[in-house]
């Protein structure tokens, strides 16, 4: 009956509103200069259980506020319904490719994270309905862009694809897809952060230096490590920026979506949301999310760990819908998640205006730089590595 209670819980706190926003009631609403956002409009709210209720906007971003975890699946209703889950679980053998992943690990740097996301968390909010949520999804484009014209071989170039995957929000999903060279089959290896940031209340300012600026950085460093190591997968690798996961896991439903209904062949896929904080006084060590994940996948990352990066992980848990990894499991693939530490210990500043680089001294690159780490061996020990003739 969790389930159930779960749903009570929520119905009762929406018909409560408990929660005190600024300016605003159910029946009357602010406009808001540069966002495009209708705190009235109906939305299909999943919880735990999948159970389905209907609420407002405002009602979905009050029970976001009190904590509660869901999807949306106002436009994603059949994400699943393929069966997937139904399909034989994936076995991951032992790792491969020590003597590619280490070289390329020391070359990873905290100069061009740091630099990143400065910029990055700079902008005013990053939510998915706001003008600045558009132009720093258009700046993180370009300099994935950038990054690939600067240090990808122009033969490597040549297999690379970068995208915006649209979405009716206007900040959309960008795809990088590094093409394998098998020809046996079509396997993609995703890599993934969500780029959106936003506030309990998402007109307020919300930098999102950790949530999910960090985990973002992260991978783009990855990223640029793996392209100057002119990286030729033998399977597709694909590093994803989701949009609006803060909405809901809205555009990584409509991605998982997609690749569900073209009948993709996800190897496995790997979330890094929250990647920079540590805790004052606690041991500096990676969370592994061990609920609502593929438990195959899990142990496979957890001996990533164990051999590629200098700290230990920690098994932590972090509830249902709560990061984009739960996208890609309801749609039947293989997924798993990552954090900057146990649940408990992760940084209580995200979703307001302090989750700054420079809050405090327990923000830290060098910490990130273990997540780039593992980011790096998760795409070349599942992507292979296609040997020159």
């Amino acid at each position: 009956m969790k389930s159930l209670g779960s749903l009570l819980s929520l119905l009762a706190f929406v018909a409560s509103g408990v929660i005190a926003l600024p300016h605003e009631s159910q029946s009357t609403f602010e406009v808001h200069p540069g966002f495009d956002l209708d705190l009235g409009a109906q939305r299909l709210v999943e919880l735990e259980g999948h159970q389905r209720i209907w609420m407002s906007e405002l009602e979905k971003i009050q029970a976001k506020a009190r904590g509660a975890k869901f999807f949306d699946v106002t436009e994603t209703e059949d994400l699943g319904s393929l069966n997937n889950l139904n399909m034989e679980p994936t076995a991951f053998y032992s790792l491969k490719a020590t003597e590619r992943v280490f070289p390329i690990l020391k070359t990873l740097s905290t100069k061009g994270p740091r630099e990143n996301l400065e910029k990055f968390s700079g902008f005013r909010t990053r939510y998915y309905r706001s003008d600045t949520g558009k132009q720093s999804q258009q700046w993180l484009l370009r300099k994935i862009q950038e990054i690939t014209s600067k240090y990808a071989s122009e033969s490597l170039k040549e297999i690379i694809a970068i995208k915006e995957f649209p979405h009716s929000w206007g900040q959309n999903t960008i795809i990088t897809r590094v093409n394998g060279s098998s020809t046996d089959d079509d396997s993609v290896v995703v890599i993934g952060a969500h780029q959106d940031s936003t506030n309990l209340w998402p007109f307020l300012p919300a930098p999102g230096a950790d949530d999910d600026g960090s985990g973002t950085v992260t991978i783009l460093e990855a990223y640029r490590a793996l392209v100057a190591a002119d990286f030729r997968p033998i399977h597709t690798v694909e590093f994803h920026w989701y949009s609006a996961e803060e909405g809901g896991l809205l555009g990584s439903q409509a991605v998982a979506r997609h690749y569900e209904q073209n009948g993709a062949h996800v190897l496995g896929m790997s979330q890094f949301d929250m990647t920079a904080w540590v805790k004052r006084g606690t041991r500096e060590e990676v969370g592994i999310i061990t609920d609502f994940v593929d438990t195959n996948l899990t142990e496979f990352n957890k001996k990533l760990v164990t051999t590629y990066l200098d700290i230990p992980y920690v098994e932590t848990k972090c509830g249902y819908a709560c990061s984009d990894h739960a996208s890609w499991r309801k749609a039947g693939y293989p997924s798993t998640f990552t954090i900057e530490s146990s649940f408990e210990n992760s940084n209580k500043n995200i979703h307001s205006a302090n989750d700054r680089i420079d809050i405090s001294d327990e923000f830290s690159f060098d910490h990130m730089l273990e997540f780039s780490k593992l980011a790096v061996a998760f795409a070349v020990e599942l992507g292979g590595w296609t040997e020159s003739k």
